[in-house]
């Protein structure tokens, strides 16, 4: 039995990359499925390096999966069955909840009212 380990590179211009790597003697070549909903993505590739004993994984994201909301996309090892990552787009409303955009929030309007006072000091001299 081969165990394999799916690490993230980046997400970039669309495409998650990450690198497949695989324990265990023989020749073992993946068979990968990515989910959204329940329904296949189309386009995954698999690109084999056998000099370092792993394979580059790409996911294109369809433009037609991206909205509002949070998306999850599940990889998976058709093989096994076994969950090897996941990764979730979060667009729209369900980010106006998120930490993160609250702080970027709240540096833009310290920004503002930074030059707003650099102004009004500038104008009291």
């Amino acid at each position: 039995m081969s165990k394999l380990t799916l690490t993230k590179t980046r997400l970039l211009e669309g495409v998650w990359q990450g690198v497949l790597t695989c324990e265990g003697e023989g020749n073992y070549q993946p068979d990968i499925q990515v989910t959204h909903l329940q329904e296949d993505i189309p386009g995954v590739e698999i690109v084999e390096n056998p000099e370092q004993k792993l394979w580059t994984l790409r996911i294109p994201i369809p433009p037609e999966k991206i909205a509002d909301g949070v998306q999850t996309f599940l990889i998976l090892d058709r093989k096994t069955g076994e969950t090897l990552d996941s990764f979730t787009l979060i667009a729209g409303d369900a980010l106006s909840d998120d930490i993160r955009a609250e702080v970027t929030l709240l540096r833009e309007e310290l920004d503002m009212l930074k030059r707003a006072f650099r102004r009004h000091c500038l104008e009291t001299m």
